[in-house]
């Protein structure tokens, strides 16, 4: 009877089933994950220890990463004979290289130059055995188809960009696990729309994931950090959604996005990149140092000095975001330039409003 089942089952056919069954799965599977975590990191002092940089003042587990890493890849794992398998298991190799990186940077220190060279690696992988790269810059500057090798390049540029952009904003509690749900959202009815359910499948575990670890980042008994494990391996999967969205619409001239998916996908991780890009200018031209110094200059630590608390703070920054995602949205028809343009505007103005108000009414 199971056998028949199975044999008759089309996931194209249940997509809203299979969708929920992989999110609650994920979420069952994290939610399970984490207690065992949080009592080993107690029992074995693997614990982030509160430094001048830290909001915290008490020490508090940082494997996060593990219940995030274990859940997506055992929803793939099941999933797998279902889907596109190349594809799931070329992300799972990246996810694994990524994983223990970041576990050794947790447990120890790893050098900058490993990571890098890790996030390469994992990054080439899926660029050279699924060619899912950005083919263009879809009449940008006049650009619009790249050498293939410029191509491979510049994919691979984007894709440290994102990791390493995703990983500055995990700061203060429940930023970058909201961040990554929301942003997975839109990245799981764009998969969708495309028809293609291998990624809207690992695009909602990871929203599966995010939900079970925010309960206990957001907790004051039992909170948990997702750490370097986590913010590279999310900060992978963000990254490989964006890339294999922008490929997905520059090769389908039939598309909603054809022209403007980089413009879209800059407004999904608009929060991310634009941050780093205020951080490295303040670091590089103001304090004339290292932009890889780590400092407190980052959005979220001026929205907690202007004294919003760490709930409201990531409140307002996800809540921004969101709002940016649908103004992009209605602006497709745009020239792409002239969206890019917008985009940083009013981009800039929304992140600027919070700190305005609360000006005014102070």
């Amino acid at each position: 009877m199971i056998k028949t089942l199975l044999e008759s089952f089309t996931p194209e056919d249940n997509v809203i089933i299979w969708l929920i069954s992989a999110f609650v799965l994920a979420y069952i599977i994290a939610s399970l994950t984490f207690p065992t975590i949080i009592y080993v990191s107690n029992k074995k002092g693997l614990m982030d220890e509160p430094d001048s940089r830290s909001v915290h003042s008490d020490k508090t587990p940082t494997l996060g990463g593990i219940g995030i890493f274990f859940s997506i890849t055992v929803v793939m794992t099941i999933v797998g004979a279902f889907l596109n398998t190349k594809v799931l298991l070329l992300v799972m190799g990246g996810l694994t290289i990524l994983f223990f990186l970041g576990l050794k940077d947790d447990l120890t220190v790893l050098s900058a130059r490993k990571k890098f060279i890790g996030q390469l690696f994992a990054a080439l992988l899926l660029i050279v055995f699924t060619d899912s790269r950005i083919i263009g810059f879809s009449t940008i500057l006049d650009v619009d188809v790249l050498p293939y090798w410029i191509s491979i390049g510049f994919t691979l540029f984007v894709y440290i960009l994102i990791i390493n952009a995703y990983n500055l904003i995990d700061g203060i509690d429940g930023l970058a696990g909201t961040f990554a749900f929301s942003v997975s959202v839109v990245f799981v009815y764009l998969f969708v729309s495309a028809k293609d359910l291998s990624l809207a499948t690992i695009a909602i575990a990871l929203c599966g994931a995010s939900i079970a670890f925010l309960r206990l980042n957001f907790s004051r008994n039992n909170k948990i950090f997702m750490g370097d494990t986590g913010s590279m391996i999310v900060g992978f999967l963000l990254a490989f959604f964006t890339i294999s969205f922008i490929n997905m619409a520059q090769t389908n001239v039939d598309s909603n996005y054809y022209r403007a998916s980089p413009a879209l996908a800059f407004a999904l991780l608009f929060y991310p990149l634009i941050d780093t890009l205020r951080v490295f200018f303040i670091r590089i031209v103001v304090h004339k140092t290292s932009p890889f110094k780590a400092d407190k200059n980052h959005i979220h630590h001026r929205f907690i000095r202007s004294g919003f608390s760490h709930l409201m703070t990531t409140i307002l920054i996800c809540n921004i975001n969101i709002i940016i995602i649908c103004i992009a949205f209605n602006l497709l028809h745009l020239n792409l330039n002239t969206q890019i343009i917008c985009l940083l505007l009013y981009g800039t103005i929304l992140y600027l409003l919070p700190f305005a108000i609360k000006k005014l009414l102070s």
